[in-house]
């Protein structure tokens, strides 16, 4: 065992973490997010993405299981995300805002570019949400993080209702974490 201790040490003594962001919980409940891996995607906002997806608890047979979806998922009012608040991850100001009003059917590939609200902090950090709808922001406002800044949607390339987060700084993209004391907040209430 002491071996293998070592070796695991020795093992990851290169390896250099990827630079992150750390920002405020998109939504105030549960959720989950899936990270696009280092090359995965290249383009500023999609590099080092994270795809959240709001949970809630269903009861089954006595049991409770956090889901995605009720029934099938197959219509979008069955993802428990649907149209729930996005919070905005920063203080910052609005500095792009896209739109497409087109609505994807779950479990189909829409196309085209997502609606989305892209930030920028005083610090000089560039945040973009995507697959937004009901958008309550507009270029130039500055908001502060927790505000609401849309709700979630399913629009451009997009299989199901989420929101993909982007974050960079300098033309570097970083990989995403998340205030977990912010986190901690939405758990107490």
């Amino acid at each position: 065992m002491k071996y293998f201790i070592i070796f695991l040490a020795l093992s990851c003594s290169h390896l250099n973490p990827i630079d992150s962001a750390i920002i405020h919980p998109v939504f105030d409940s549960q959720y989950v997010c899936s990270e696009h891996y280092a090359g995965q995607l290249k383009e500023l906002g999609d590099a080092l993405g994270t795809d959240c997806i709001y949970q809630s608890f269903v009861e089954q047979d006595g049991r409770k299981w956090l889901r995605a979806y009720k029934n099938e998922g197959h219509k979008n009012q069955d993802w428990f995300g649907w149209q729930k608040n996005v919070l905005s991850p920063i203080s910052g100001e609005v500095v792009r805002i896209n739109l497409n009003e087109v609505v994807n059917k779950p479990g189909i590939m829409g196309k085209g570019m997502a609606s989305f609200v892209m930030l920028k902090g005083d610090d000089g950090l560039f945040v973009l949400l995507a697959h937004l709808q009901n958008i309550k922001v507009s270029k130039g406002d500055k908001v502060e993080a927790g505000e609401v800044l849309g709700l979630v949607g399913n629009n451009g390339q997009s299989w199901h209702p989420h929101i993909h987060i982007g974050a960079w700084k300098d033309n570097k993209p970083l990989q995403i974490r998340f205030d977990q004391e912010a986190m901690a907040k939405f758990k107490s209430r």
